[in-house]
C-alpha cells in the first residue's frame, strides 16, 4: 500500500505538532510546514519546510519547489493566529492580520497546490466554532470570529469548486485544545484533538464534502 503524503501548516508547535507526529507515527510521509521549527519537530524525523510565512508572496513557489512535483494526499491548513479584540478595542491592524492568516492563507495556499493534489486528495481547513454565527453566545474576538467565518465560507466553496476533481474538503474546529494560543487553558490535549482530527479527515469523502465539523464529530451550526 502506498505511504500517504501529508502536508500541514502551522506543524512546528500544538495541533500541528500533534498532528504531524501521530501521521507519521502511522507510516505516513508527512511535510511540515513552518516559519521556525520547535525542538520537538526538529527532533522528529519529519520533513520539515521551515522559513515559510503562509502569508508571504514566495510561500506557495517555496512549497511547491519543495515537493517537487509531489502529489499530497492530505493537505491540513491548520496555520492560524488569535487576537483579543472587544468592543473597546478593536485595531484594525490586528483583525487584519487575522484575516491575512486564518482566511487568505489557507485558501490562497489550496488553490496554488491544485496541481499538486489528485483524485481522491483530500482538504482540511481548521477552522473554528468561533466562525459560526448561530453558536456566538458571547461576543468579542471580533478578528478571530471574522476570520474563521470568512475561511468558512472559501471552504464550502472549495467543496463546489473541486467536486469534479473528486477533491473532498472540511471544516474543522479541533475543540478547545490546551495550546498556546489559549495559554493552555483548553479541556482536551493536542494530542487527542488531533486524533480526533484525524478521525473526521479519514471520514471525511465527496459526499459530505464542504461540512462543519467539531472534532468529534458533531456537525455545527454556520
Amino acid at each position: 500500500m502506498k505511504q500517504a503524503d501529508i502536508l500541514i501548516t502551522g506543524a512546528n508547535r500544538g495541533i500541528g505538532l500533534a498532528l504531524a507526529q501521530q501521521y507519521a507515527d502511522a507510516g505516513a510521509h508527512v511535510f511540515a510546514v513552518c516559519r521556525k521549527p520547535s525542538a520537538a519537530l526538529r527532533h522528529s524525523g519529519i520533513t520539515i519546510l521551515d522559513g515559510i510565512d503562509v502569508t508571504a508572496p514566495d510561500a506557495v513557489t517555496r512549497i511547491r519547489e519543495a515537493l517537487d512535483g509531489r502529489k499530497i494526499d492530505v493537505l491540513i491548513n491548520n496555520a492560524g493566529i488569535l487576537t483579543r479584540e472587544n468592543i473597546n478595542d478593536a485595531p484594525a491592524p490586528a483583525i487584519l492580520k487575522q484575516f491575512e492568516v486564518n482566511a487568505l492563507a489557507p485558501l490562497q495556499l489550496t488553490l496554488g497546490l491544485l496541481p499538486n493534489l489528485k483524485k481522491g486528495s483530500k482538504v482540511a481547513l481548521i477552522t473554528s466554532r468561533m466562525g459560526s454565527m448561530e453558536d456566538n453566545g458571547s461576543g468579542g474576538y471580533y478578528g478571530y470570529r471574522m476570520s474563521k467565518a470568512a475561511l468558512n465560507a472559501a471552504g464550502v466553496s472549495l467543496a463546489h469548486d473541486l467536486k469534479d476533481k473528486s477533491i473532498a474538503v472540511a471544516l474543522l474546529h479541533p475543540g478547545y485544545v490546551q495550546t498556546d494560543m489559549v495559554n493552555n487553558t483548553g479541556d482536551i490535549s493536542a494530542a487527542t484533538a488531533a486524533s480526533r482530527l484525524r478521525q473526521r479527515i479519514s471520514d471525511l469523502n465527496i459526499d459530505n464534502s464542504g461540512s462543519f465539523w467539531h472534532s468529534n464529530g458533531e456537525v455545527l451550526p454556520w
